[in-house]
């Protein structure tokens, strides 16, 4: 019998970037600024990914991220970020977390152990995907 998903304890950080938590997390801190783009957002988040595993082998991962405007009809965001965060790191980087804190969900916690065999680099399509 597998057990229960590691749960942590949230506490998002006072400053982007990586950061160790009192629960033994690493705590990966995303702000996307206006100006920024889907790929220049992806590109970032994967880094902080990348350099988390670099830094911190195989720690448990925990991804809070905030987006400053980009406000649209989708849920409250322009569509790239809207998929940015459900698409892109729901689903492509989600499995490399062990928790996600985003803006459109609130905390989601990854029901399978959380994967550490990262791609090198980040290819991301001409289309956004």
């Amino acid at each position: 019998m597998q057990p229960p998903p590691f749960v942590p304890t949230y506490n998002k950080p006072d400053a982007p970037g990586i950061h160790l938590s009192f629960d033994n997390t690493v705590a990966l801190y995303q702000v996307v600024a206006e100006a920024d783009t889907f790929e220049v957002a992806a590109q970032e988040a994967f880094a902080l990914l990348a350099t988390s595993q670099e830094r911190f082998p195989d720690w448990p991962r925990v991804y809070y991220l905030d987006v400053l405007g980009h406000e649209g009809e989708a849920k409250g965001f322009d569509p790239d970020f809207f998929e940015f965060q459900q698409e892109f790191l729901v689903g492509a980087l989600g499995p490399f977390l062990t928790a996600l804190v985003l803006p459109l969900t609130g905390g989601l916690v990854n029901p399978e152990v959380q994967r550490n065999d990262l791609p090198d680099v980040l290819h991301i399509d001409e289309d956004g995907a």
